[in-house]
């Protein structure tokens, strides 16, 4: 089965998502913050990752930089409520393998994921 990751302050939004893509057949772990995050990704092997850009603490930006300095396999998507074009693009140069703005499509979600599933085959 394979194991998401989501790292967003909206308590909704991560409840939200974490049934939906349950429901889809994937094992759904959650944190919401970037601190916590970072102790679970230590210890557990993920598949994906869903994280949000904007927290307070450690940010969405920050988390990624930190999770590509030992975990460089895992799929990492960053969401936000802002539609940035440059914030995308940073977050793709720090290391994202994607990028979606909330309000989430969650087909265009599930079609991220599985294009990310599918280049991380073995």
């Amino acid at each position: 089965m394979n194991k998401i990751l989501i790292i967003d302050d909206e308590v909704r939004a991560v409840m939200f998502l974490k049934r939906i893509l349950e429901r889809k057949g994937y094992e759904v772990i959650t944190s919401f913050n970037g601190e916590k995050a970072l102790e679970v990704i230590k210890y557990e092997k993920l598949d994906i990752i869903l994280l949000d850009i904007r927290m307070p603490g450690i940010d969405g930006i920050e988390v990624l930089r930190r999770v590509r300095k030992f975990c460089k396999n895992v799929g990492i998507i960053m969401v936000t409520a802002i539609n940035d074009k440059e914030v995308g693009i940073k977050a793709l140069e720090s290391g994202a393998n994607g990028y979606i703005t909330k309000p989430i499509d969650l087909n265009h979600l599930e079609t991220i994921i599985r294009d990310i599933m599918f280049e991380h085959l073995p």
